[in-house]
């Protein structure tokens, strides 16, 4: 019923299964139903996947978002077709931008399994309301969105100071981490979706959770090492 529900996830979910251009239709901006006022929501959601697509090679123009009331039948008319014979002229989806298909399948997957980090660092512009829609020109800019990717964390789990109290594994919403009672826990950094959940939930008088940038992050403790030995302290 709301523009704002239509998500990053669904925009990047229909181009890597082939579609070759997708249209969002709102409200008049200021004239929400809801007090939610979700057609900005989609509007700073839309820039910011314009500018995404842009990062990994995929034409913006195969998304757009437009504004109008109900009785814009007319209009909501021509504007689908404006848009259709412009996703015509791009051609089918990575063939258009001279891209192998494989690649951009792959970059988009990548980007995909970003959506929860991408949320976080950018909630503030995503929950932003200008007064002016012309102010959104340039809001969000290619070495903003460059740096965004290039300054991606990761999170390692200090064997250490891992403890196997199991709140982080309980925690994760990926299921990244494995582990068990006396046993140190490890993230699988192919799952892991950068949230960084499991460094705000660990204890911090263990603070075995490490955030890592710009470094590669340790390997994996073999499996027949990650057993705790507590020794009972003696009277």
């Amino acid at each position: 019923m709301c523009s704002g529900r239509v998500d990053l996830e669904f925009i990047l979910r229909a181009f890597s299964k082939g579609i070759d251009g997708v249209f969002i239709g709102g409200c008049n901006l200021n004239e929400c139903n809801y007090i939610t006022h979700g057609n900005y929501d989609a509007l700073n959601m839309t820039l910011l996947c314009k500018k995404i697509m842009e990062h990994i090679g995929l034409n913006p123009e195969r998304l757009k978002i437009e504004f109008m009331s109900a009785g814009d039948g007319i209009r909501l008319a021509e504007v689908i077709n404006e848009f259709t014979g412009k996703v015509e002229d791009l051609g089918p989806l990575g063939k258009g931008e001279d891209t192998d298909e494989d690649e951009l399948r792959s970059n988009l997957e990548v980007v995909r399994k970003l959506i929860p980090y991408i949320k976080i660092v950018k909630r503030e512009k995503l929950a932003a309301r200008l007064e002016n829609v012309e102010e959104y020109e340039g809001f969000f800019t290619n070495d903003e969105i460059e740096k965004l990717f290039n300054e991606v964390p990761s999170y390692y789990i200090d064997p250490e100071k891992c403890q196997a109290c199991m709140i982080c594994l309980r925690r994760c919403p990926t299921e990244a981490i494995s582990g068990r009672k006396k046993q140190i826990h490890v993230i699988d950094q192919d799952k892991c979706i950068k949230c960084g959940t499991c460094l705000e939930v660990c204890p911090p008088h263990f603070c075995a959770v490490r955030k890592i940038s710009g470094e590669p992050v340790p390997p994996l403790i073999p499996e027949e090492k990650r057993t705790i030995t507590r020794t009972s302290k003696k009277k």
